[in-house]
C-alpha cells in the first residue's frame, strides 16, 4: 500500500509515531509523512530545521514532508494556539502540492491537537483516499482539563470542530476502551470506532543493570524512583514534589526526572526553593535510545496524571514503555492507566493528585524485598506481549487499512 500519516509531530522529535512510519515500511509499503518543523518539547525549531531548510527528507525508506508553522515557544497559550494553527493551515495549502503521489489510505496521529485533522481532510478530499484517525488524546475534554482553555465560545467552537472531523473519517481509532463514549458522543458512529492501543517501539525491552555504563554517573546510590517523560500540566508534578517533600528524611529515596517540558523550569525553582535537591534529580532530555539503559538502573518507574475525567479514560504512553522494559511501576493517577498497572501486577496504583498515597506507595515498594520487586518487572512484561505487542497491532492496523472502502 502506498499510505500518507498526517502528524504535527514526528523524528526528530519523540513520538510512538516514527515507530508506525518504520514499521510499516519493514512491511513493504512506502509511506509518506505530512508533518511539522519539529521544536517539541523545547518550543525552539531544532538545529538544522528551517522554514527553507530540510522539508523533504527521508528517514529509514519514510518520505517526510515538512510543512512551516510557528514553534510552540514556551509556556504562553497564545503562542501554542499559533503552533496548532499554523500547522493546520500551512500543510492544508501545502500538503496536496508538496505530496503529489497517489495514496490507498491517510493515518492521522492525534496525540493533540485535533486540528491536525484539518490537512488530513484536505488530504482526503484531494486524494480520494480513506482517512484513519488515531485519537490519542480527548478534544475538546484535554484542553479544558489543563486550563488551556476555559468554558465558552471558544472551547465550544472546539467541541463542534471535532464532530466535524470525526463525522467525515472512514475510521476512528482509539487509544483506550474508555475513549470510545466520548469519541461516539461527539459524532463518530459506533461501528466505526475501533481499539487501537499504543505499544513501545522495540528499543524498549529488559536489560541487566549495568553497574559501569555510562547512565551511572548521573545516577545516585540509592532506591530510584525514575519519571521519564514529558514535564507538563498533566503530569502533575506539584504532588509529586510533595510527596518527594514527605520522603526527604528518607535520604536512601531519589526522585529521578528524565525529560523537559512547559513546566521543567519551574520544577527546577521549586527543587530548589523547597531543599530538594539532595533527593530530586532533573537530568534533562536523554536520546531516546538510552532510555531502557536508564529504566534498569531505577528500583521503580513512575506515572502521572492530574485527576480529571478524561485522564481517568487515558492510557499514559509511557506504561507501555515500562512494562516493556520490565520495570515495576508507581503510578498516581486513576482510571484506565491506574487497572492496567494493577490488573498487571507490575506495581502499586493510587488515586490522582494524592502525595501522601503516592509517598506510601513508594515506601512500601522500598520496604519490598528485591526478589518481590523483581516478580513484579517478569509480570509487567507477561502483561506488555500479552495486549501491547508491536507486531500484533501492527498485523491488526494493516488489516484494517486493507479493508477500508474507498470514497466514491
Amino acid at each position: 500500500m502506498n499510505i500518507l500519516i498526517v502528524t504535527q509531530y514526528f523524528w526528530p522529535e519523540n513520538f510512538r509515531v516514527n515507530d508506525l512510519a518504520q514499521g510499516l515500511v519493514e512491511r513493504g509499503h512506502a509511506v509518506t509523512v505530512l508533518t511539522g518543523i519539529p521544536n517539541y518539547p523545547g518550543g525552539r525549531l531544532f538545529p538544522g530545521y528551517g522554514y527553507f531548510r530540510r522539508l523533504r527528507e527521508n528517514w529509514g525508506g519514510v518520505e517526510v514532508v515538512r510543512s512551516p508553522l510557528i514553534p510552540r515557544g514556551g509556556s504562553g497559550r497564545l503562542r501554542l494556539a499559533l503552533n496548532y494553527v499554523s500547522f493546520a493551515l500551512c500543510a492544508s495549502i501545502l500538503g496536496p502540492l508538496r505530496c503529489r503521489s497517489r495514496y490507498d489510505v491517510i493515518f492521522v496521529h492525534e496525540p493533540s491537537p485535533i486540528t491536525v485533522g484539518i490537512p488530513a481532510l484536505v488530504m482526503k478530499a484531494f486524494k480520494k483516499a480513506p482517512l484513519l484517525f488515531w485519537v490519542l488524546d480527548l478534544w475538546p475534554e484535554s484542553i479544558s482539563a489543563t486550563g488551556a482553555m476555559r468554558p465558552g465560545p471558544a472551547l465550544r467552537a472546539v467541541g463542534r470542530l471535532v464532530r466535524f472531523i470525526y463525522r467525515h473519517c472512514d475510521r476512528v481509532l482509539v487509544q483506550s476502551r474508555g475513549f470510545i463514549a466520548k469519541v461516539e458522543s461527539m459524532g463518530a458512529p459506533a461501528g466505526k470506532i475501533l481499539y487501537f492501543p499504543s505499544w513501545a517501539e522495540r528499543l524498549y525491552r529488559p536489560l541487566e543493570r549495568d553497574g559501569a555504563a555510562a547512565e551511572m554517573q548521573a545516577m545516585p546510590d540509592g532506591f530510584r524512583v525514575m519519571f521519564a517523560g514529558n514535564i507538563g500540566a498533566a503530569q502533575d508534578f506539584d504532588s509529586i514534589l510533595a510527596a518527594a517533600e514527605r520522603l526527604r528524611n528518607v535520604s536512601d529515596i531519589h526522585w529521578i526526572i528524565l525529560g523537559d517540558g512547559r513546566r521543567f523550569k519551574w520544577v527546577e525553582t521549586q527543587v530548589a526553593q523547597r531543599g530538594l535537591s539532595p533527593t530530586v534529580h532533573l537530568l534533562g532530555s536523554r536520546p531516546v535510545e538510552t532510555m531502557p539503559r536508564y529504566f534498569a538502573l531505577a528500583e521503580a518507574m513512575l506515572v502521572t496524571l492530574r485527576r480529571d475525567p478524561v485522564f481517568a479514560l487515558t492510557i499514559p504512553g509511557k506504561i507501555q514503555s515500562y512494562l516493556a522494559c520490565g520495570r515495576p511501576i508507581v503510578a498516581m493517577l486513576d482510571g484506565e492507566g491506574a487497572r492496567i498497572v494493577e490488573e498487571s501486577g507490575a506495581g502499586l496504583a493510587c488515586p490522582a493528585e494524592n502525595p501522601a498515597a503516592l509517598a506510601q506507595a513508594v515506601l512500601t515498594l522500598y520496604r519490598k524485598s528485591r526478589a518481590e520487586r523483581e516478580q513484579m518487572g517478569r509480570s509487567a512484561l507477561a502483561y506488555y506481549r500479552e495486549n501491547f505487542e508491536r507486531d500484533r497491532l501492527l498485523d491488526r492496523l494493516e488489516r484494517w487499512m486493507r479493508d477500508l472502502p474507498k470514497p466514491a
